[in-house]
């Protein structure tokens, strides 16, 4: 057996290191560092507790909005306030405007390259792929540039800028929404429409989102061929390379909800193993033993949790703690969402092969083409002139809960104040759950488990099928330690 120490990675936001045991060409046991402490909790401690909203977006520039939908959602929860239809319509509208980009991008930028890489020069579709997604030199980033900028141009809108806006509030948004800005923000978006049908799926986006089964999919890869569309031409480099055996973890899935429905989410709270299962938020803890973490031995709720730096533990090889749910562990993300929304194309292809790497990429495809029409529908369902924020005292004493989901799943703060300051803040990302480390019991995390098996090809520094799994959960590291 020998042991590869993978990183930094390319095109993955922040610092990654996974140290590898290899043997007979294949991963035996993966162990994976998030080297780089950030301390945003201890940062937030005896601090207003409005200055969450300040704080909190600057986690990430990537996934800001996600960071400041929870902690305007913990705020809210501690103050007891419910927005206007406006303010969640609003709300709704610059989340998913963040989250879709960061769908649009990873498949993009971070994803795609990877199969223009010269190990693959003699498979049948490496000419078209290198041609489209070559990393500078590829069409696809001339044709998702643009796209994407427009697509974010609805956050100078709704938002006043990005990263880091403050236009979302406890109370909703901020930044009300006039009439001739609707007709704005809607052109926006079937600008983008037009983009995501004519060059990702070559297809209406309601047709895409109507695939039911896996037998759909074969079909509506069979009607077209492998350059007809950069999704076709996924799928074709999926079926080729098995991508479908590659990457499965734990297939414990677990969706906080996103998108406001008023009585609901529009992609529903739950947790899917093998079933659907309401989620209980109190059985949720972290565990600290693998963690250069100072703390209880025992793992604690994230509302009683403790982030003190202990850099010379024995034992431990990450900053990141071990969050789970029931003691187990869990997976987050797209495919989370999907499966426990209960899409039924993406309950086949998990009941089929669980959750890996062409999975992950199904279900973050389908997302954009599912979002988008919920969009155009927020966008006609404002009312400008109606209140877009509510607005209520923050209370001396009491806590939160702010829970939302990102691109890359599940984001969760916690909030505590006592005589009129923040006590604790916690915060768990979707980072945080997928790439845990082992926890007291010796259990890996979500990349820990999906790395098992992965080939490793002679020579190899940074094995490509390594990569492919690592990207698969669009790890965004700076997220993950606080």
């Amino acid at each position: 057996m020998s042991r590869l120490i993978v990183g930094p990675f390319n095109r993955v936001e922040g610092d990654l290191e996974v140290t590898l045991e290899v043997a007979a060409g294949r991963v035996r046991s993966a162990r994976v560092n998030s080297p780089l402490y950030r301390g945003f909790e201890q940062i937030l401690r005896g601090k207003d507790p409005m200055d969450a909203l300040v704080f909190a977006p600057r986690i990430c520039g990537i996934c800001s909005v996600s960071q400041s939908v929870a902690a305007a959602s913990a705020l809210a929860s501690l103050m007891k306030l419910e927005p206007p239809e406006n303010g969640r319509l609003a709300t709704n509208l610059i989340l998913a405007a963040e989250n879709l980009a960061d769908h649009f991008t990873h498949f993009y930028l971070f994803f795609m390259p990877d199969f223009a890489r010269d190990v693959y020069r003699h498979r049948p579709w490496f000419t078209a792929v290198q041609a489209r997604f070559k990393a500078i030199e590829g069409s696809a980033a001339g044709d998702a540039l643009p796209a994407r900028a427009k697509l974010l141009s609805l956050m100078g809108s709704m938002a006043g800028k990005w990263p880091h806006t403050l236009s979302i509030q406890p109370g909703g948004s901020a930044r009300p929404v006039e009439g001739g800005e609707k007709i704005r923000l809607y052109s926006i978006l079937r600008e983008f429409r037009r983009s995501l049908e004519k060059t990702l799926f070559g297809d209406a986006l309601e047709a895409v989102a109507g695939l039911e089964s896996p037998r759909d999919l074969e079909g509506w890869m069979a009607a077209r061929a492998p350059a007809a569309s950069d999704f076709r031409l996924f799928l074709e480099i999926a079926q080729d390379l098995a991508l479908e055996k590659l990457g499965r973890a734990t297939d414990r899935f677990l969706s906080y909800g996103t998108y406001s429905q008023g009585d609901g989410f529009m992609f529903r709270r739950g947790v899917w193993e093998g079933g659907f299962k309401p989620l209980d938020v109190d059985a949720i803890t972290e565990d600290i033993s693998h963690s250069w973490m100072a703390g209880p031995a025992k793992p604690q709720p994230p509302a009683h949790g403790v982030t003190q730096p202990l850099a010379e533990k024995p034992q431990a090889y990450s900053w990141c703690k071990a969050p789970r749910l029931n003691g187990d562990v869990a997976e987050t993300g797209a495919l989370a969402r999907q499966v426990v929304n209960g899409h039924p194309l993406i309950r086949d292809l998990v009941a089929q092969s669980g959750g890996n790497v062409r999975n992950r990429v199904i279900a973050r495809l389908l997302e954009l083409a599912l979002v988008v029409p919920a969009m155009e529908s927020w966008v006609r369902a404002l009312e400008p002139g109606a209140p877009f924020c509510h607005h209520a005292p923050v209370p001396e004493e009491g806590c939160g809960v702010g829970l939302t989901e990102s691109a890359r799943g599940s984001l969760g703060h916690w909030l505590e104040v006592r005589r009129g300051r923040i006590h604790n803040y916690q915060i768990i990302s979707p980072t945080t759950w997928n790439f845990s480390p082992r926890d007291a019991q010796g259990v890996p995390g979500p990349l820990e488990q999906a790395l098992v098996g992965v080939p490793v090809q002679e020579g190899e520094t940074v094995p490509v099928a390594v990569q492919h799994v690592v990207r698969s959960f669009d790890p965004c590291m700076v997220c993950t330690v606080h």
